[in-house]
Formats: C-alpha cells, sequence, structure tokens
C-alpha cells in the first residue's frame, strides 16, 4: 500500500509556508540564495528555531561567522540559540597547515572540512540542517567539477537520513549557479533593491520547488525585530467568500438618490476632485456611518496625519475619536516611503478578516502612487488588492485629486477610473461672487443613478447635499450659467436669486 506523503517542514516563516503550500519537503535538500545581507541567516535561524519548538534536533553549520556573531543576530530578534547546535568551521583548520606530497593543498583542506561536518551529523542525528555559507567550500574546491562533486556526495550522504537541509549561498560565483541549482530540490531566490527615497526593498521568488504547486511570481517581505516577515502576492481568486448583495446607506437621503441608493458591497468608488474639495471628508463621512449602523470600517490615510484626521472629524461634529477607541472604525496611517506594495497589501487583508470591515478607505491614490514611483507594476497590485476587496464582499472607497481648481481640463496624476466600480466628482464652480462646490456620480457599474449635478456643502453639522442645480449650465466648466428658475443655493439668505 502507498504511504501517504509526509507533512512538510515548517520554515518559521508564516508567509513563506503560504507559498510553499505548507512548507517544504520533508527530507530533502534546498538551497536559499541571495546577496549579502539579504537576509539568508535570519531565515536560516527561523527554521531551525522552528524545529526546536516542535522538538527537533537542529544543527548550524558555519563557515565563515562565529557562533558570537551567529547569537548576536539571533539576540537582535529576541531569540536564544540554546536549543540549536552550532558547528564552526574554519575555513583552514590548524591540523591542514604542513606540506602535502600526494595531494594538492586544497583537496586536503576540502576532504578535512566535509568529513568534520559528516562526522558531527551522525553523531548528533539532526532533522534540520544549515550549510552557511557554500560560498567557502566553493572556494576550497577551486575546480567547478570538484565542488559539484562535492555537493552531490552531500546530498547523497543525507539520502536515508531524514533530515532536512538548507544549503545558504551568496552567489559569489555569479548571479546563477546553473549546476547548483540542478542538485537542490528546491531554490528560493531572495533580492534586495535600494530605492532613490525610503527604506531598502526586499523580495523573494520560488525558482523551483520539486512536487510542490507553490505560488509564483515575487513576493514582498522585509526584516524587522522578530524575523522575516514574507508578504505572499495577493490572488484574489483565492479568497471567494459568499455575502449579500446590499448597498451601504450612507446616512443622507440626497447622496444615496445620487448613487442609486448607496454604495453596493463588494464594489469600488472612486471619489476624485481637486484638493479641497471635500474628497477625505465625503469617504469620512461614509466610514462614520457604517460605524453608526453597526457596522466597522477601516481607514488608510497616505497623507493626512491621524491627529489632523481627528480634528478635521470634531469640526463637523463627528465624534470620531470615539469610534475609533471603540474599535468600530480602524484608523492606520501609511509611511509608503518605509512600506512595499505587498506589506501594505497584507495590512488591508488582515485587517478586513480580523474586523469583518464592510467597508475599506483609502486616502489617498496620489500618496501611494507618489510614495512608491520606484515600483514596477503598482496599478496591478492596487488591481489586485480591490479584486480581493470585492471577493470577499468589502466596498472600497479610493480618494484622488486631480491638479488644478476650476474647469473641465483638470487631470488626475494616473487614470485609475477604470478600476473602479463607481465615480463620484466633486467640483469647485462660482457663483454670485462665491465659491462653491458640486458633486455628481458619472458612474456606476452595478445599478442606475442618478445624474443631476447637486450642490455639495461642509458645514459645522457635517455634510449637506442641496436639491439638482436644474437652473445652472456649465457647472463642471466651474463658471455656470444661470438659466434662471426660482432655485436656491444652500448657505443664501431667504429668497435670494443667483444671476
Amino acid at each position: 500500500m502507498k504511504q501517504p506523503p509526509a507533512a512538510p517542514v515548517q520554515t518559521g516563516i508564516a508567509g513563506l509556508d503560504d507559498i510553499l503550500a505548507g512548507g517544504l519537503p520533508r527530507n530533502r535538500l534546498f538551497l536559499l540564495q541571495g546577496d549579502p545581507g539579504v537576509g539568508k541567516t535570519t531565515a536560516a535561524l527561523q527554521f531551525l528555531l522552528k524545529g526546536a519548538a516542535s522538538g527537533e534536533r537542529g544543527l548550524y553549520v558555519t563557515l565563515s561567522e562565529t557562533r558570537e556573531e551567529l547569537e548576536a543576530v539571533a539576540g537582535s530578534h529576541g531569540w536564544s540559540l540554546e536549543a540549536v547546535e552550532v558547528y564552526e568551521l574554519a575555513v583552514v583548520d590548524e591540523t591542514s597547515k604542513g606540506d602535502y606530497t600526494l595531494f594538492h593543498p586544497s583537496e586536503v583542506e576540502l576532504n578535512e572540512t566535509t568529513e568534520g561536518v559528516l562526522q558531527v551529523v551522525d553523531r548528533l542525528k539532526p532533522s534540520r540542517v544549515v550549510f552557511d555559507s557554500l560560498s567557502e567550500l566553493r572556494l576550497l574546491a577551486r575546480d567547478p567539477l570538484r565542488y559539484r562533486r562535492q555537493i552531490l556526495a552531500l546530498k547523497q550522504f543525507f539520502i536515508g537520513r531524514e533530515c532536512t537541509v538548507l544549503l545558504l549561498d551568496d552567489r559569489s560565483s555569479g548571479p546563477s549557479d546553473l549546476q547548483l541549482e540542478s542538485i537542490a530540490h528546491g531554490v528560493i531566490d531572495l533580492e534586495q533593491s535600494s530605492p532613490d527615497y525610503g527604506a531598502e526593498r526586499r523580495r523573494l521568488r520560488v525558482k523551483k520547488m520539486r512536487g510542490v504547486k507553490f505560488r509564483g511570481g515575487y513576493h514582498d517581505f522585509k526584516i524587522d525585530t522578530g524575523g522575516v516577515a514574507v508578504y505572499p502576492r495577493l490572488v484574489a481568486a483565492e479568497h471567494h467568500e459568499p455575502f449579500r448583495a446590499e448597498s451601504i446607506p450612507s446616512g443622507l437621503a440626497e447622496l444615496d438618490a445620487l448613487l442609486g441608493g448607496g454604495i453596493d458591497r463588494g464594489s469600488s468608488t472612486l471619489i476624485v476632485g481637486p484638493a479641497g474639495s471635500g474628497k477625505t471628508s465625503l469617504a469620512l463621512h461614509y466610514a462614520i456611518a457604517v460605524a453608526r449602523s453597526g457596522g466597522k470600517a477601516a481607514l488608510f490615510t497616505f497623507e493626512e496625519g491621524l491627529g489632523t484626521l481627528l480634528t478635521r472629524a470634531a469640526g463637523f461634529g463627528w465624534d470620531l475619536a470615539t469610534l475609533v477607541k471603540e474599535g468600530r472604525i480602524v484608523l492606520r496611517q501609511i509611511d509608503a516611503a518605509e512600506m512595499s506594495p505587498g506589506e501594505f497589501a497584507a495590512i488591508v487583508r488582515s485587517t478586513v478578516e480580523e474586523s469583518g470591515a464592510p467597508l475599506v478607505v483609502i486616502d489617498s491614490l496620489n500618496g501611494y502612487l507618489s510614495a512608491m514611483p520606484e515600483e514596477r507594476h503598482l496599478l496591478l497590485h492596487l488591481h489586485e488588492l480591490l479584486s480581493y476587496l470585492s471577493q470577499v464582499g468589502t466596498a472600497s472607497l479610493l480618494v484622488m485629486a486631480q491638479h488644478g481648481l476650476l474647469g473641465m481640463a483638470m487631470q488626475s496624476p494616473l487614470d485609475v477610473s477604470y478600476l473602479a466600480d463607481s465615480v463620484v466628482l466633486l467640483r469647485y464652480f462660482e457663483s454670485a461672487g462665491a465659491i462653491r462646490q458640486a458633486i455628481s456620480v458619472v458612474k456606476k457599474r452595478s445599478g442606475a443613478h442618478e445624474r443631476t449635478i447637486r450642490q455639495f456643502e461642509l458645514g459645522s453639522n457635517g455634510i449637506r447635499i442641496g436639491p439638482p442645480l436644474h437652473e445652472f449650465q456649465g457647472v463642471l466648466t466651474g463658471v455656470p450659467v444661470h438659466r434662471g428658475g426660482a432655485g436656491t443655493l444652500m448657505g443664501e439668505s431667504g429668497g435670494a436669486r443667483n444671476h
């Protein structure tokens, strides 16, 4: 009878285990490669410490770093290496110094090095082994053929010993050692880049993993206190959850009329307009309306400080601070210069899953796009994030500022309207020597919406939306023409006419 496959070996890095569909195949040899400083040693220590927590014996064979250096790395993350056996191996052992008559000195040193390692493995019988790093063995071998034979012999040695082996390589021989990659059961590449501004970016890719249906592509990760944190690339199709199709009302009859009943769950709405026209206030009003109705909302701000946002809400008579304190609104300021797109998507996802929030606000896309200008395919990251929110039934409000103040010629820094299911347009217009604001809905995929233009006003009592501006022509140009009629704009004295 065929035996079921053994359970995978967890790496101690939750995101990496998710990418690998549970972990590394048991009792195989793997290659973890990347430039110096990318995080190989930290990841390897997590791998061994995870095994120690599960009662598995671990062995760290270091050919370049001392035990004190490894303990310093572990200590910086709050770890102890007491449960891990560390075997220090100098590249040139004192006993290997002398005259060699039959063998080249490098051959003797290589044989003594590998023989010492194998003896330790036989004595300890570990379940997990890390070799750090292969560049030292490569230097001892000198000849590529001898080096390949040595790695093959090492792989052969571990067959049948029920041991999962992790080989670390700094790629000192070049960008890619195809011979080494062909020997390993799996290969994981770690990369690091430095943008013109902000913190360094790190990402990994599972290049090869025999017998595992892993998630391909690049995945962002970072090194923080506590070790390596990997953020698997978001695949929206993997997270579909059934939800009840319904509209989320705003609490304002006029705004709900414009939107055809409100914002639909699982849809994305773009609020666009010039600076100061009330985009953030409108999104904040919706988040507060959801919280007051017994739901939860999550608001991620890239530009405004939390204190400024709380002060703004208080000026409109909204007790945002209490709603945040009670956990009905999750408010988080994002410093995109210190955060990769993958990490931001992971934060949004975890917030939605933990809180069950039916509404997410991202304020603003200008900050999101401008703070990460060197990130490739940033719109694809955003598209996948919005698709994920749609799959789980969460409505998203996206705020974006346009360049300019008046007129139809205003431009967006990037056309993202195609990503949104609905588009709410805010505009300034002039009337009777005063600057006023107008609101309209120019797109809604999920149903009918009102096609009128209404006046929009912010005051101490929050948001007010007036009746349709039937008596005006050209409001969206910023300088409308009054066509007559008995209509009165909000904020004017009773009976006053606009000309």
